[in-house]
C-alpha cells in the first residue's frame, strides 16, 4: 500500500524515493515522572496478550535499498572530524582509595538519575488471533552486514555473566556520533516513523512482523504495535520494501516550516550569518598575522554568505556596510551591557551590519586593512577588552527586530548562526570581566561571577540558535576558565593557537563552514538487560517537558547544544544481571532541525550477540574504541594538574585490574601476563599517561584544559589520534612506512611524520638534513602528507617541522615511547624495522639518545608486576 509520490520539495532537496507513507499520529504528551529516572525493570505480561512466542525460524537477510535516490539532508559543505567544547552529564567523582571494586556490585543508574521506577501498564491488546499468523523473523541476520558507522561499541559481543561483564577497569560502552555524515548516507523516508506506543522505540530491521495483520513487536519492550495495516504483505520478502525493516540507520525527513514568520532561503550560507568579533588590542606583529588570516577568510567565503564585523577594546565598534565603498562604524560603550535604547537605535536605524559578501567584499577588506596596532604602552594582559559586551551586541544584531515586530513577515535566519571571536587576551572590561591581575584580592570571587555570566550569555545565544566559537592566539594568557563557558554552553568550541598565522587562518575558515543543526534531542534506548551508567558529550539533561513521552518510556534523553559531524557521545553501560537472551538491542535516535529547517529523525538500531565464553568476548573487543572510552572516562575527572596526577595512578590500577581479571598468572611467579587479546590496549593507555592529556608534555594548564574539553567531545578518529600518535617514516620515492610511535624511529638518515591529533610534527635526522637536495624533497613530501592527514580535521592541527638536535625537537621526542632503554630483543620484537639497520647504524642510533628517568612501555608494565603482551 503506497501513496502517490510527494511533490518535489523545495530548499535544495532532490526528489524523494517513494516509500510506504501512512503517517502515524504522534503520541499524546503525558505527565512524566522525575526527569532521567533510571531504566526501569518491567514485569512481563502474559505472552498471549502482548508478546510473541519465541521461535527459531530463519529468513534471508533483507537487501538494503539504494540510498542514491534518497534525499541527502547533509549540507554541501566540507566535513571535519572533531567537536565543540563539552558538557558532562555525570558530576565528577572523587577518586576512591581503592579505584576498582573487587567484586562488582549491583549496577547503579546514571549518576544524575533519580532512580525512580515507572509503573507497569498494559499495552493495547490485539485479540484477532494474529499471533498464529506467519512471522517475519530477523534472528539470523548477518550482524557484520549492518555494522553502523554511527555507533562504535567497545566489543562486538556482550558477556552474559554480570560479574565479569561489569568489571569496571575494562568496562563496556559505545561511542555514538549521531550527526556524522557519510556517503552514501542513511536511507531517507518522508513520513512519520512507526513507534512503539508503550516505550517509544522505533520500528527497525530486527522487529518481528506479523505479516498477516501488519503488527510489529518492539525489540526493546517486546510489546505488539499496529502499523495501521501498512506491513501487511503476501510474503516476508516484500517487507524489504520498507527501508526501516532492511537498514540499520534511517533518516525520517519532514520538510515543512513550523516556525511562523520564517522565510526559507535556498543557500544555507545565506541563511546563517557569520559575525566576526575582533580584538583590537594587539601588538603590530600579531595584528599583521591576523590581517593576513582575515583577508584570506573573506576571499574564501561564498558570494551569498552574510558577514558582519565587530571590533572591541574599551568600546565596541559595529561596522556599517550601507555607505557603499566606505567603511564606517557605530560605537557603543563597553563597560556595560548595551541598553535597549542603544540597541533599538542600532537595529531600527539605516545601518546595514550584515551584508552578503558579494556586495561588500571591498569594504570588508578595507575594514581589515584599517585595523591598527595597540598604541598605549601597557602589557597585553592589562589592556581593556570588553569581549562580553561585543558578543552581546553581535547577538542583538543577529536577532534583529523580529522579537519586537508584531505583524508582517520577517526574514529570519535558518539553522545555527555563528559568532567567531578572534581573541588575543583576557576579558578585563565590562560584564563578564576579571581584574587585570590574578593577584587581585577579590579575583576568585570575580572569576566565579564572570564564569556564571559567560555561561548565561552562551545559553542566551543557544536559545537564539547562535553558536559562539572562540579562537585564541598569541602569548598573553586569555583566562580559559572565563571564556570556556561561553563557547561550551552555546555549542561552540574554544581553540588555542601559538599565533594568528596559518593554523589560525585555517581554523577560521573551517569554523565558518561547519554546518550545525539545532533543537537536537538525543535518545538512548536499550534492552532491559542493559543499564546506561554514564554519558559524556556535548549536551545537557533534557527536561521532562522538552520531548514527547510514552507510557513505559525508559529512554535516556539528552538536549544537544548543536548537531554537528565533529561530535560524539561516550556511553558507559553495565548489565543488570545475568543475561538469558541470545541478543541485546540498542537504539539511538537524534531529532533535530537541519540548516534547511527540515525536521530530521535519525534512528540507528544495533543488535549484539551475547556469549558465555570470556575468550570469545575478549576476541570481540575493539581495542581502539575501548582505549578511547577509558581515556574519556579518565579525563572527565582530570580537571586540574593535581587531578591529572591522581588519574595517572588510577590508570595504573586499571591496567593491573584488567590483567588480574582477564589475564593469566605466570607459573611459580607473582607476575601476571596481560591478556594477549588486548595486546594494543596497554600501549594506548601508556600514551594517555605520558602524553599531553595526562602527562607533563604541556607547560600551561590552559592548554591542557582546552585539549581536555576537545577530547571529551571529539569524534572517534580525532580522539584516537589525540590519544595515541601515528608515526610514519619517509622512504625513497616519496612513500611512507607506518611504524610504532617509539623513539627508535629517530634515525639520523630519515624523516619522520608524527600525527598527534591537534599537532603534526615533522622531524628531520641530522644526516638527511645535511644533504640539501634530499632533505628538501623529504621535507616537501612530509608537509604534503601532514596536510593530507589533516585536511578534513577541525580544529586544524598546527604543523611543526624541525631538525634533529634543535630545541623544538623536544616537542617531538616527548610524544614518543622511550624504547631505547629496552633490551635489544624487546626492541626488535616491538620495532621490527630495526632489523634492517646495519650494526654501525644500530650503534649510532643507540649513542644518539640522552638518558632520562622516564619509563619505557615495557618498564612501566614490569613496574606494575605485569608481563607486557606480545606485539600483535
Amino acid at each position: 500500500m503506497e501513496t502517490p509520490p510527494l511533490p518535489p520539495p523545495s530548499m535544495g532537496y532532490s526528489p524523494p524515493v517513494a516509500t510506504p507513507s501512512t503517517p502515524l499520529p504522534r503520541p499524546e504528551r503525558r505527565p512524566t515522572p522525575p526527569a532521567f529516572s533510571s531504566p526501569s525493570t518491567f514485569s512481563p505480561l502474559p505472552p498471549q496478550q502482548n508478546q510473541l512466542p519465541r521461535t527459531s525460524s530463519q529468513t534471508q537477510t533483507p537487501g538494503s535499498l539504494s540510498s542514491g535516490d534518497g534525499v541527502h539532508v547533509s549540507p554541501p559543505v566540507s566535513q571535519f572530524s572533531t567537536p565543540p567544547g563539552p558538557p558532562i552529564f555525570s558530576p565528577p567523582l572523587r577518586p576512591a582509595a581503592v579505584p576498582f571494586r573487587a567484586t562488582p556490585t549491583t549496577p547503579q543508574p546514571v549518576p544524575f538519575s533519580s532512580g525512580s521506577t515507572l509503573p507497569t501498564s498494559s499495552s493495547p491488546h490485539y485479540s484477532n488471533g494474529s499471533h498464529e499468523l506467519p512471522l517475519h523473523h530477523s534472528t539470523c541476520l548477518d550482524e557484520s552486514t549492518f555494522e553502523s558507522p554511527y555507533v562504535l561499541f567497545s566489543a562486538h559481543k556482550v558477556l552474559k555473566h554480570k560479574k565479569l561483564a561489569n568489571v569496571p577497569s575494562l568496562g563496556f560502552g559505545a561511542l555514538v556520533s549521531p550527526g556524522r555524515e557519510i556517503a552514501p548516507g542513511p536511507e531517507v523516508v518522508h513520513r512519520e516513523p512507526y513507534r512503539c506506543q508503550s516505550c517509544g522505540a522505533y520500528a527497525n530491521l530486527y522487529c518481528e512482523i506479523l505479516i498477516g495483520s501488519g503488527q510489529w513487536q518492539c525489540v526493546i519492550c517486546k510489546r505488539l504495535n499496529s502499523s495501521d495495516g501498512e506491513y501487511i504483505v503476501p510474503s516476508k520478502e516484500d517487507l524489504q520494501n520498507w527501508p526501516e525493516l532492511s537498514s540499520s540507520a534511517i533518516d525520517y525527513v519532514q520538510i515543512g516550516n513550523k516556525r511562523p514568520g520564517f522565510v526559507p532561503v535556498s543557500d544555507p550560507r545565506m541563511s546563517a550569518p557569520i559575525f566576526l568579533v575582533i580584538d583590537e588590542c594587539l601588538d603590530e606583529a600579531h595584528l599583521q598575522h591576523l590581517q593576513g588570516s582575515l583577508h584570506a577568510f573573506a576571499d574564501c567565503l561564498p558570494p551569498t554568505a552574510r558577514l558582519g564585523v565587530i571590533t572591541y577594546g574599551r568600546t565596541v565598534s559595529v561596522y556599517d556596510f550601507s555607505e557603499g565603498s566606505m567603511a564606517s562604524a557605530d560605537v557603543l560603550p563597553g563597560d556595560k551591557s548595551p541598553t535597549q535604547e542603544s540597541l533599538r537605535a542600532l537595529i531600527y536605524g539605516t545601518g546595514v551590519y550584515l551584508s552578503p559578501i558579494h556586495a561588500s567584499l571591498p569594504v570588508v577588506h578595507t575594514i581589515f586593512s584599517s585595523l591598527r596596532p595597540y598604541k598605549v604602552n601597557l602589557p597585553e594582559a592589562s589592556r581593556d577588552r570588553c569581549i562580553g559586551t561585543a558578543v552581546e551586541v553581535a547577538l542583538a544584531v543577529i536577532r534583529g527586530p523580529s522579537a519586537e515586530m508584531t505583524r508582517g513577515i520577517i526574514k529570519r535566519s535558518g539553522g545555527n548562526c555563528r559568532i567567531i571571536a578572534c581573541v588575543g587576551g583576557p576579558n578585563t572590561h565590562g560584564p563578564g570581566s576579571v581584574p587585570h591581575s590574578v593577584s587581585h584580592p577579590n579575583y576568585a570571587y570575580m572569576e566565579k561571577t564572570a564564569m556564571k555570566w559567560m555561561e548565561h550569555l552562551g545559553q542566551e545565544a543557544l536559545r537564539h540558535e547562535t553558536t559562539v566559537d572562540i579562537l585564541c592566539a598569541g602569548t598573553c594568557p586569555v583566562r580559559i576558565p572565563i571564556l570556556q563557558p561561553l563557547a561550551k554552553s552555546s555549542g561552540g568550541v574554544l581553540i588555542l593557537h601559538d599565533d594568528f598565522g596559518e593554523a589560525f587562518g585555517v581554523n577560521l575558515q573551517r569554523a565558518s563552514m561547519r554546518a550545525a543543526g539545532s533543537h537536537g534531542l538525543f535518545e538512548i534506548r536499550c534492552s532491559d538487560d542493559i543499564l546506561v551508567t554514564q554519558v559524556i558529550g556535548p549536551g545537557e539533561e533534557a527536561t521532562a517537558d522538552s520531548h514527547e513521552t510514552f507510557k513505559n518510556d525508559s529512554s535516556f534523553c539528552i538536549q544537544m547544544h548543536s548537531v554537528e559531524e565533529t561530535q560524539s557521545f561516550s556511553l558507559s553501560m553495565e548489565t543488570k544481571g545475568d543475561i538469558k537472551n541470545d541478543y541485546v538491542y540498542f537504539q539511538f535516535a537524534v531529532r533535530y532541525s537541519n540548516i534547511y529547517q527540515a525536521d530530521i529523525s535519525r534512528v540507528i538500531t544495533v543488535r549484539l550477540p551475547t556469549v558465555d565464553s570470556v575468550s570469545m568476548y575478549l576476541r570481540s573487543i575493539q581495542e581502539d574504541v575501548a582505549a578511547v572510552l577509558i581515556a574519556k572516562r579518565t579525563l572527565l575527572h582530570a580537571k586540574t594538574s593535581s587531578d591529572a596526577i591522581d588519574m595517572r595512578l588510577t590508570l595504573d590500577e586499571r591496567v593491573k585490574d584488567i590483567a588480574l581479571k582477564f589475564g593469566s598468572q605466570l607459573p611459580k611467579s607473582k607476575l601476571y601476563r596481560f591478556p594477549q587479546e588486548l595486546s594494543t590496549l596497554p600501549e594506548s593507555l601508556f600514551h594517555l599517561r605520558t602524553g599531553p592529556l595526562l602527562g607533563n608534555v604541556i607547560g600551561h594548564e590552559d592548554e591542557r584544559t582546552v585539549l581536555r574539553n576537545l577530547f571529551l567531545n571529539a569524534s572517534f578518529d580525532l580522539s584516537l589520534r589525540m590519544l595515541a600518535p601515528r608515526c610514519l617514516m619517509h622512504r625513497e620515492g616519496g612513500t611512507f612506512e607506518e611504524l610504532p610511535a617509539y623513539d627508535l624511529a629517530m634515525q639520523s638518515n630519515a624523516a619522520v611524520v608524527l600525527d598527534h591529533g591537534t599537532d603534526v610534527f615533522i622531524w628531520l635526522g641530522s644526516e638527511l638534513a645535511a644533504q640539501e637536495g634530499k632533505s628538501a624533497a623529504a621535507l616537501a613530501a612530509c608537509k604534503t602528507l601532514a596536510e593530507e592527514l589533516s585536511e578534513q580535521r577541525f580544529p586544524a592541527p598546527r604543523i611543526l617541522s624541525f631538525k634533529e638536535g634543535s630545541s623544538q625537537a623536544r616537542y617531538f621526542v616527548s610524544r614518543l615511547i622511550p624504547a631505547h632503554k629496552d633490551p635489544p630483543y624487546e626492541q626488535e620484537a616491538r620495532f621490527p624495522q630495526l632489523r634492517t639497520l646495519s650494526p654501525e647504524q644500530r650503534t649510532k642510533l643507540k649513542s644518539s639518545f640522552i638518558h632520562f628517568d622516564d619509563y619505557s612501555f615495557c618498564e612501566w608494565m614490569r613496574s606494575l608486576k605485569l608481563v607486557p603482551p606480545e606485539p600483535s
